[in-house]
């Protein structure tokens, strides 16, 4: 058994929400924390082992990404073979990179062959491919499809329809009776999570994307600030004053028990509205998110995760097959029909098996396809601390500590601040 660092990513698991003690294996690969996610992954990793005849600790970690990272910085930077195969976020190859090993030096140069171009891009530092595109995601909008059409409203198109829209049907809800009906739920805590939201209502508004592709500081202007100060004005009126502590999970929990008629999340949301204990089954309808006004557009920040094997690991060759295994064709074509994870293949787009258990993967490839990026190519190392940084003076305004002018007036020097130092 495993044991430098190991018993210290179990503690912190434990104490974030997870729970998985290790036992004697040829491998370990962190994939998930909680749920759906944790479930495919270990059932993916079962076929291996029945395909391999080898053995596989999973080992939860955290379900916050700002948790996950900091776990595996900790194990990664004492050069720890804990953990051979790490699930790791969109936005970290480069925070991570010299840790990881090169895929294509054990898989050959085609290993990402089939994959979205531009995801394998983001994971190729320095013509090193050090991650495999596991699963793809961008922001989506949910809604209730039933309480729109008994109430006479249309799907907004914009963020100043949603609130007008939510506001109406909560009202109306709760003069009948439903007393706990809210009008958008959406990922309000203080975490990576919330800068992917503010970076789609910020870009929706024409208001930039924090910092540039040429690293430029761009969030100080009067779109973003607006951006902000809208999405302030939401709390208390059409989403709970508790969105501000809500992850992923706590918005869904919201809307799937049948108490929000709208509700920002990932693809991964819709397989679980549509299973047999929710209570929105057949009601929910999924489309882009809104634009911000009548000439901003719509914005999905990037999301999804990838799979890396770990410079330390004692099984290189056997810890790359394992992750070539789980980024194969068969098994996202898996994932995508039980659970509504988008694949990295493009191929599977036009799957028809897929397409039937998921529409709107097809209706909303565009959407998938042209997702806006958080800014950590741009920033570097410095990307943690500049979305520590976005998150929290989005949190200010959420909570009605600042308005919009001075959060971004704020942030930019903080930003400008960092790239003296950083990037």
């Amino acid at each position: 058994m495993k044991k430098t660092l190991l018993t210290t990513a179990i503690a912190l698991a434990s104490t974030t929400g997870g729970i998985s003690q290790a036992q004697a294996a040829d491998l370990t690969i962190s994939c998930g924390a909680v749920g759906a996610e944790l479930t495919l992954c270990q059932e993916g990793v079962a076929a291996w082992e029945a395909k391999t005849g080898h053995e596989v600790d999973v080992v939860s970690t955290p379900n916050s990404s700002t948790e996950r990272l900091s776990l595996y910085q900790q194990i990664l930077s004492a050069n720890s073979s804990d953990i051979d195969v790490m699930q790791i976020d969109v936005v970290w190859p480069g925070l991570l990179a010299n840790h990881l090993l090169d895929l294509r030096e054990v898989l050959g140069d085609d290993a990402a062959a089939g994959h979205f171009e531009t995801i394998v891009t983001n994971n190729t530092i320095d013509d090193r491919l050090v991650a495999m595109p596991w699963f793809t995601d961008a922001g989506v909008l949910y809604y209730r499809e039933d309480l729109l059409e008994e109430h006479g409203f249309e799907v907004p198109t914009t963020w100043q329809e949603l609130t007008e829209t939510a506001r109406a049907i909560k009202q109306a809800e709760r003069e009948a009776g439903n007393d706990r009906m809210q009008g958008y739920v959406f990922q309000g805590r203080a975490y990576e999570g919330l800068t992917v939201n503010a970076l789609e209502w910020v870009a929706s508004h024409g208001g930039g994307n924090v910092v540039e592709a040429d690293g430029e500081v761009s969030i100080n202007n009067p779109q973003a600030a607006e951006a902000l100060d809208l999405a302030a004005s939401w709390i208390g009126d059409i989403s709970p004053n508790g969105v501000l502590n809500y992850t992923e999970e706590e918005a869904r929990g919201v809307f799937q028990g049948g108490n929000s008629v709208f509700m920002r999340n990932w693809p991964y949301a819709w397989a679980l509205a549509q299973s047999e204990d929710s209570d929105v089954r057949g009601n929910v309808g999924v489309t882009q998110l809104p634009a911000g006004g009548e000439d901003g557009e719509s914005a999905a920040g990037l999301g999804g995760w990838n799979l890396a094997v770990s410079r330390y690991t004692e099984n290189p060759e056997l810890a790359a097959d394992l992750v070539a295994f789980l980024t194969g064709e068969e098994e996202q074509k898996r994932r995508a029909i039980e659970a509504s994870y988008n694949p990295t293949i493009d191929a599977l787009y036009q799957d028809d098996e897929v397409l039937d258990a998921v529409p709107f993967f097809g209706t909303l490839y565009d959407t998938f396809t042209n997702a806006v990026a958080r800014p950590s190519a741009p920033t570097g190392d410095a990307y943690g601390r500049v979305s520590n940084a976005f998150f929290s003076a989005t949190h200010e305004v959420l909570s009605g500590t600042k308005d919009g002018a001075q959060a971004v007036e704020d942030l930019e020097n903080e930003l400008l601040r960092l790239k003296r130092r950083n990037w």
